[in-house]
């Protein structure tokens, strides 16, 4: 069966053509034109993925991911015009999974979308499981126990970013190792998307967020998982 794609974008020249050209790739697709029309899209269609504008009428793409994110962990990739850092980086904190600006090829957006859906499916390397200082993370169900606590609120780039450091217990990873780690050679980011990243799962994983027990920091370089 074909992934579900829902397209949240409010310019109808944009959208159909997402749409036809997501449709000649093998997805099925749903529009909405505006951020409440997509919530209740979301919420009853349960799309395998989202590619969500910033910039929306009636409710804005911010308080759509926000909600939505608060929902589920369905994957999110934004759609922004702004070239500001920090707006694409105030989107990643709020939970999507990646973004792209505009403009923007549909091959481009058909790349990024098999890439986070290749993560959320579980392509990573035969089944294992891994273990570092009470975290248990099972690569094939994609489930995250601390001290027998599951983890359910992580999505899949912030479990891949995980994943990656635990991988590489005490060894530093820079900041751009990480961002290919999670997002491959299709990736267009700046260095502080991962920092954006890295700060959503110490919240979730952390006793203590700001006195991080797993993820270190290593001033100079970027962070490691501790041993």
């Amino acid at each position: 069966m074909s992934a579900k794609i829902l397209i949240i974008e409010d310019e109808r020249k944009i959208a159909i053509g997402l749409q036809n050209y997501l449709e000649g790739v093998g997805y099925s697709t749903l529009t909405a034109s505006d951020g409440q029309i997509g919530l209740d899209m979301a919420r009853r269609e349960q799309p395998d993925l989202i590619l969500l504008d910033l910039m929306l009428p009636v409710v804005d793409g911010f308080t759509v991911c926000r909600t939505l994110r608060a929902e589920s962990s369905v994957p999110i990739i934004m759609l922004t015009a702004r070239v500001e850092e920090v707006d694409s980086l105030a989107g990643l904190e709020l939970g999507a999974d990646d973004y792209i600006t505009k403009p923007f090829s549909p091959r481009q957006v058909v790349a990024r979308i098999k890439a986070v859906l290749r993560r959320v499916n579980g392509e990573l390397e035969p089944p294992m499981i891994l273990r570092k200082n009470g975290i248990e993370i099972d690569l094939q169900r994609r489930t995250v126990m601390i001290e027998q606590t599951p983890i359910t609120s992580l999505t899949p780039t912030e479990f891949d970013l995980l994943v990656t450091l635990v991988r590489s217990a005490g060894r530093p990873l820079t900041r751009s190792q990480l961002l290919d780690a999670v997002q491959g050679e299709e990736g267009e980011a700046y260095d502080r998307t991962v920092d954006a990243h890295i700060k959503n799962v110490r919240r979730k994983i952390e006793p203590n967020p700001s006195v991080p027990r797993y993820i270190v920091t290593v001033f100079g370089i970027g962070y490691k998982f501790a041993e």
